[in-house]
């Protein structure tokens, strides 16, 4: 077939076009993305050398901040009115407000912060302080302190204290208020030494300038204190001279734990023992209903756990959470409170509630109508020489005895007070709880939780 001229020139037209189009190709596509880069992982940076200066437990409504700031930054440090993340020096300097900045004396708490040594502390104004022991019992919600007992805090006027950033960062509360209380616990329950220097930082007078300014400090320094015990579960505070500060349940409040279940109060799954507002609580309770009992003429006795507690301690068991008495059934209408309870609770003239148990056939004795620990009251009647009663929980010590040991029954000390128990009590707890009762303490149900052996029974 021969092609005609038009038909040449046509094909030579698409064959170029065809051409430039393969040539543009390039152009037309998107082009690729750039290779990556890439960059070596950088190690974290080292703290620098050096001192960040936190002021601390200022007030808004009135404080030096000021005066503070330009007194430690013309020592060309940097300081903060807050902890922040992005500090990267060595150590941190934290100091009260008012703090007036000295070379010297940073210096030597410098040098004093060796390598056994985690906290340097010094004086801000003319009061000195002097080391005094503290011990952080978490198991029984206690901070207690000790003028013999090493240094694990400071008292006296007010601190600065110096310690490694990294230490700082490590607390899991480094910011709270007050700061230095806060550092003073959590030190204590890592084991970190103290060293407190007697020279220290001059001071200005005080920003309160007005009566209310310091009332209102005051408050919020006790509210403060409050919140940082309830933030480590610390109920009692033992001061040095024995004075106490209670943080924990009282009359008007409910008590500190929820419901018991299989016999196992929820702070022993937390491995703590009885708060001691609770222990306190109950032998308040248990010692009030010992007086009317006897002035009553009602015949009693300390029972199960408690009679425990007495015989191991002379107190109650430090994991108890309730008081158990036994009474002869029959003179339990001697007591105007036990008659009375039987129409329904009834509250004394001291604030103890009166109540028959929805359980069975027993009284319980609360704190208040708010708090809710209790003394249970177990009528118990002869039968043939047996005490037994009518109502039975289940409980393995929940047995029947012979009336024998109570013919008669003897005083014993127990929990700041004496009560009486049966005469024969090593025997009779075996009874109940089986050989070696006194010497193996157990928690209230093993099958949910065992002490561990070798801890102490209080």
């Amino acid at each position: 077939m021969r092609l005609t001229p038009c038909q040449a020139a046509l094909a030579a037209a698409i064959a170029l076009n065809l051409l430039l189009l393969l040539l543009s190709l390039p152009r037309l596509l998107p082009a690729p993305p750039p290779a990556p880069r890439c960059r070596p992982i950088s190690a974290p940076r080292p703290p620098t050398p050096g001192v960040t200066v936190l002021l601390r437990d200022f007030e808004d409504f009135a404080h030096d901040l000021p005066g503070t700031s330009r007194s430690f930054s013309s020592l060309d440090l940097p300081v903060l009115p807050k902890l922040e993340l992005h500090i990267r020096t060595q150590h941190v300097l934290i100091v009260p407000d008012g703090t007036r900045a000295s070379p010297e004396i940073l210096d030597a708490m410098t040098a004093a912060l060796d390598s056994n040594t985690r906290l340097v502390l010094v004086p801000v104004g003319p009061t000195p302080l002097r080391c005094v022991g503290l011990d952080v019992d978490l198991r029984r919600w206690t901070l207690r302190y000790d003028a013999q007992g090493g240094c694990g805090a400071a008292d006296g006027g007010t601190a600065a204290l110096l310690m490694r950033s990294q230490d700082l960062f490590n607390l899991s509360f480094p910011t709270e208020r007050p700061l230095d209380l806060a550092v003073f616990i959590q030190a204590a329950l890592r084991g970190w030494r103290l060293r407190v220097l007697r020279r220290g930082f001059t001071s200005v007078p005080s920003a309160l300038s007005s009566a209310h300014h310091v009332w209102k400090a005051q408050n919020l320094k006790d509210s403060r204190r409050r919140r940082l015990m309830e933030e480590f579960g610390i109920k009692l505070e033992v001061l040095e001279d024995g004075r106490r500060r209670w943080y924990g349940c009282s009359k008007e409040t409910e008590r500190c734990f929820g419901t018991i279940r299989a016999r196992t109060p929820p702070y022993l799954l937390e491995g703590r023992w009885t708060p001691p507002c609770c222990l306190k609580a109950l032998r308040e309770t248990a010692k009030h209903v010992v007086e009317v009992l006897e002035k009553s003429g009602v015949r009693y006795w300390l029972e199960g756990g408690s009679l425990l507690g007495a015989i191991r301690s002379q107190d109650i068991i430090p994991w108890d959470y309730d008081v158990d008495l036994g009474i002869y059934r029959d003179d339990a209408t001697k007591c105007q409170w036990l008659r009375a309870a039987r129409n329904g609770p009834v509250e004394d003239e001291e604030g103890f509630v009166w109540e028959k148990a929805t359980e069975g056939d027993f009284f319980r004795v609360h704190y208040s109508r708010s708090n809710r620990l209790h003394v249970d009251l177990w009528p118990f009647f002869p039968r043939a020489g047996v005490m037994t009663k009518d109502t039975w929980l289940g409980h393995p010590q929940d047995v029947e005895f012979p009336e024998r040991f109570l013919l008669p029954t003897v005083p014993l000390p127990f929990a700041g007070f004496i009560a009486m128990g049966p005469n024969n009590a090593r025997e009779f707890l075996e009874l109940k709880f089986g050989p070696g009762a006194v010497e193996e303490p157990e928690y209230p149900n093993p099958a949910v939780l065992r002490l561990r052996r070798g801890e102490p029974p209080q």
